[in-house]
């Protein structure tokens, strides 16, 4: 194999081999579990509290383009053109509540926890500059005390 080929292929077990792939995939999986859960919630408890307005299925929301929609007995449409906008009502409020867990149950604590790690942070550094400084200020005091001592009780400084 030329270097070329050994290079790009070891540049892509680096990347398999990183991690973030592994996060991908779980992410991605625990986003699916996720959605069938909120699809859930949108056609079990939302649909049915917009339905007590109309009929209690979004995707029967639907409006007619041109003339009047006809529809068989098994509900395809024969004539006309549909607009079907409940459908995308429906996915709207789905969309919202995936966004709106994701962000309280997710983004938010996070974004509280890493202030809150920078804050300590900063705190520890500046104790750890409180710290530095004083030692400096200590092997200060101990050095003019050592100078005091080799000159000797009645020398003045030169």
């Amino acid at each position: 194999m030329s270097k070329e080929k050994e290079s790009v292929l070891e540049g892509f077990k680096a990347f398999l081999t990183r991690g973030n792939v592994i996060d991908l995939a779980v992410a991605v999986v625990i986003g699916a579990a996720f959605t069938n859960v909120v699809n859930s919630l949108v056609k079990g408890v939302i649909n049915p509290v917009v339905g007590a307005f109309g009929t209690k299925d979004l995707d029967r929301y639907t409006s007619c383009l041109k003339d009047r929609c006809e529809t068989n007995a098994a509900g395809d449409v024969v004539s006309g053109i549909p607009i079907m906008w409940g459908t995308v009502l429906s996915s709207t409020l789905s969309f919202l509540i995936t966004a709106a867990v994701v962000y309280f149950l997710m983004v938010m604590p996070m974004a509280k926890y890493l202030a809150r790690r920078a804050r300590q942070q900063a705190a520890k550094e500046q104790v750890e500059e409180v710290l530095e400084v004083s030692e400096l200020e200590v092997l200060k005091e101990i050095r003019d005390a050592l100078v005091a001592q080799q000159r000797g009780p009645g020398r003045d400084a030169p």
